[in-house]
């Protein structure tokens, strides 16, 4: 009998939860079909269907949906809404079920996590295994061995984020969404080009309990997101040489979040905001200059 493929977008809530999900349901024996790495194509087929106002991972996201169409049985949409209540979700996050859900004639299994009412991550996934017929005692347990697998797996990246700290090299901070990080084709470039000038480059995601260190910056931030990756800045501030941050335009949050950080934060910084990525060119000459800057100072 063939397996049921999920479709599960490389975008968005991926670069969160894409690895435990992905070993999650592989445990129940589902056949999980990851959509391909960003490209050009990804990137206009979102364009495409996207409206002026959504930002650039938005559309991305939605160019991975569309890859996904006529491969996969289901697709996996993880809609968040919230960590509880200090801990909220930008609405790009909490909408996803529904945009999907609108524009795609597409079978969706739907994550929804809500804390602040009791919908945490583990009760939406018995939820799931109850409309495939799966006992909640093997959904439980495929939960508790994806998520040591995916601690190891992320246990590994945050020790080598610890290690480049201690480098010689001259380091710069990543304030940025592992979304637009990681994705090959928005913010990899830019890390690869950091890496082939001999800068140790140290990830804003890749820390433990920075959440409250934010309020060295506001008391009052919304984003639960947001608060972890400023208190990344304020944990490691006397071991870097500068910080630049990374959006995606027009993001609400990070306008928001990161203009209030860089009016406190006493370190050298570059503000990268990337739109549609035909050309780097200027993004590049910004990223010459600012490391210049910095191995003077150095």
């Amino acid at each position: 009998m063939d397996k049921i493929k999920l479709g599960l977008p490389r975008a968005l809530y991926y670069y969160y939860d894409g690895i435990f999900l992905k070993y999650f349901f592989e445990l129940l024996n589902f056949e999980v079909i990851v959509s391909a790495e960003t490209n050009r194509k990804i990137i206009d087929d979102g364009n495409s269907v996207s409206s002026d106002e959504m930002c650039l991972s938005l559309k991305t996201y939605l160019g991975h949906i569309v890859s996904l169409k006529g491969i996969s049985d289901y697709i996996i949409i993880m809609r968040i809404d919230n960590y509880g209540i200090k801990n909220q979700m930008c609405t790009n996050f909490a909408s996803l079920y529904d945009i999907v859900h609108n524009m795609f004639n597409v079978n969706i299994i739907d994550i929804n996590i809500d804390q602040q009412n009791k919908h945490t991550i583990l009760s939406e996934l018995i939820n799931v295994g109850k409309n495939f017929k799966i006992k909640r005692k093997e959904i439980v347990n495929a939960y508790k061995i994806a998520k040591i697998k995916t601690n190891k797996y992320n246990k590994k990246l945050v020790i080598k984020n610890m290690n480049n700290l201690k480098k010689e090299d001259l380091k710069i901070l990543i304030v940025s969404h592992p979304y637009n990080i990681y994705d090959r084709y928005i913010g990899y470039p830019i890390i690869r080009f950091l890496e082939d000038m001999n800068i140790s480059v140290i990830y804003s995601d890749l820390f433990n309990n920075t959440n409250k260190l934010s309020k060295i910056y506001s008391d009052n931030l919304y984003w639960k997101y947001s608060k972890e990756s400023i208190g990344a800045i304020e944990l490691v501030k006397d071991k870097i040489d500068g910080v630049i941050f990374i959006s995606s335009f027009p993001c609400g949050p990070d306008s928001l979040t990161n203009e209030l950080v860089m009016r406190k934060v006493n370190k050298p910084y570059l503000n990268l905001i990337l739109d549609d990525v035909n050309s780097l060119t200027g993004t590049i000459t910004r990223l010459e200059s600012f490391v210049d800057i910095l191995y003077v100072k150095k």
